[in-house]
């Protein structure tokens, strides 16, 4: 695999019982980049993702990644798998404090001595100063941002993202679309991130794909894709008109 490539897709095909749902030829996410997947619900953008982070094998095809081969039946080394971390659109908190969440994944890892780290995410995100509140107890938003921050905190080479803002209020939106930006930029962190918001993907990602039907319609840089996309269908999906 080339040096700037952090996943290589090809032949991808995910079926249940006997249903394909995603099939998609060819497509690399490039090292560091932020690639938005869109498309109206239904299209594969949650199955691909699930892909991306190994949780599930593919029916068909192959994903490359850091030099191994994802192929049907067949399950990743955790060496590899923990250098991709998922946030997910609705957060399974622990029922204790955020500092334990956030310290929770580490723990997993055996990494214990790891206040500094805590401290430095927490003030990321924004949550130091609600350290010792229960998470349950805890707004859409601050659930999300402990999320976020459990994630980062490992500094993952792979950061994949599944609707991190859904049904957030502004204010909660901007701040995870900042930090989503800052550990792009700071960490080079490649991020994978599935959205229904158009304006935030045309705000983050370098690049756009467009799945419609389980497949791969057009993927393109940001600013070619929503002023001037290849494919009628990515033109009306752009122009906000009912296409499936």
């Amino acid at each position: 695999m080339r040096e700037e490539v952090t996943y290589r897709i090809q032949a991808l095909s995910k079926a249940y019982e006997g249903r394909e749902v995603l099939a998609i030829e060819a497509l690399e996410v490039q090292r560091g980049e932020i690639l938005a997947l869109v498309g109206p619900s239904g299209s594969g953008k949650s199955t691909l993702l699930r892909l991306l982070n190994f949780l599930e094998s593919p029916t068909r095809g192959w994903i490359e990644f850091a030099g191994a081969r994802f192929e049907p039946g067949q399950e990743m080394p955790l060496a590899l798998r923990r250098r991709v971390t998922t946030v997910f659109q609705r957060p399974m908190l622990l029922n204790r404090n955020v500092w334990d969440n956030v310290m929770y994944s580490l723990g997993l890892r055996g990494q214990r001595d790891a206040d500094g780290a805590a401290w430095a995410v927490l003030e990321q995100v924004g949550l130091a100063n609600l350290a010792k509140q229960n998470a349950r107890s805890l707004s859409g938003g601050e659930a999300q941002r402990v999320a976020l921050a459990r994630a980062i905190i490992l500094k993952p080479e792979v950061l994949l993202m599944d609707e991190p803002t859904a049904n957030l209020d502004p204010y909660n939106v901007g701040l995870i679309e900042k930090i989503i930006y800052q550990v792009n930029r700071e960490q080079k962190t490649t991020v994978v991130l599935v959205t229904h918001n158009v304006f935030q993907a045309r705000r983050l990602a370098n690049r756009i794909a467009f799945l419609l039907g389980g497949r791969l319609v057009e993927v393109g840089e940001a600013e070619a894709f929503f002023k001037s996309p290849a494919d009628s269908r990515t033109q009306a999906f752009v122009n906000g008109e009912m296409v499936y």
